[in-house]
């Protein structure tokens, strides 16, 4: 059998939103969003959270997640990468529990409506297509074509983009159709994360997914947003 190992990443510090993790979206904690979709999940062998936190490791373990170890402080900071903390947590269930998964999916709680019929199709992309990695996108919500930089006196500089697309596609429906990550599934084999040591290797597939389920967690604005959805998604995984 493909093991999969399931890792939600839930530090404790949030500069925009004080203990977000734990901060009740609905009726519920927010990671427990992202917990009860991956224990719904078939595609998941093994659920974990790495944490920094003892509190966001109980409330973590009453939802039915693993908490193995607290994550060491080195690898807690606002600039920790994402991909140390992965490498940390496949490297201690192999040296702790003899435990190594063929791939490791991360899952950030601050992408609650990725449901479990998410976690399975994006792992079902991967294991067909032989990809090393599979990350979620969505269509992007500002086209690079209208995109730009100010000055230090807020004067324009130009788009982004070459402006020879500029006067090509004026209309929004004409215009080529682009897409940005939306943090909600990161599945990479294992082996080619602790070789490599990235998530974006050459073999990378994209798995697409709505708006309505992308939304990511970043503000205390994109908090109330999530309030005014949850209903939608509560009674779904």
């Amino acid at each position: 059998m493909t093991k999969v190992l399931g890792l939600i990443t839930a530090r404790d510090g949030s500069k925009g939103i004080p203990g977000k993790n734990i901060a009740l979206l609905g009726d519920k904690p927010l990671i427990s969003w992202t917990i009860e979709a991956a224990l719904n999940a078939s595609v998941i062998d093994k659920l974990i959270v790495s944490t920094d936190s003892k509190q966001i490791a109980d409330i973590s373990r009453e939802w039915g997640a693993e908490v193995p170890f607290i994550r060491p402080l080195e690898l807690s900071g606002d600039n920790s990468p994402h991909i140390d903390v992965m490498v940390h947590a496949v490297k201690w269930l192999r040296d702790n529990e003899a435990y190594f998964p063929d791939y490791l999916m991360l899952l950030q709680p601050t992408s609650p409506f990725r449901t479990s019929q998410d976690i399975d199709q994006s792992a079902a992309l991967v294991f067909e297509s032989g990809a090393d990695c599979v990350i979620s996108i969505q269509e992007s919500l500002s086209h690079p074509y209208t995109m730009t930089q100010i000055s230090e006196d807020n004067m324009f500089t130009g788009f982004l983009m070459s402006s020879k697309h500029q006067g090509k596609y004026q209309n929004r429906q004409t215009r080529p159709t682009f897409y940005s990550l939306n943090g909600a599934i990161y599945l990479i084999k294992v082996n080619t994360l602790l070789d490599a040591h990235t998530i974006y290797p050459d073999f990378t597939m994209t798995y697409i997914m709505p708006e309505e389920r992308s939304l990511d967690i970043d503000t205390l604005w994109d908090f109330k947003i999530a309030n005014l959805l949850v209903d939608k998604f509560s009674d779904k995984e």
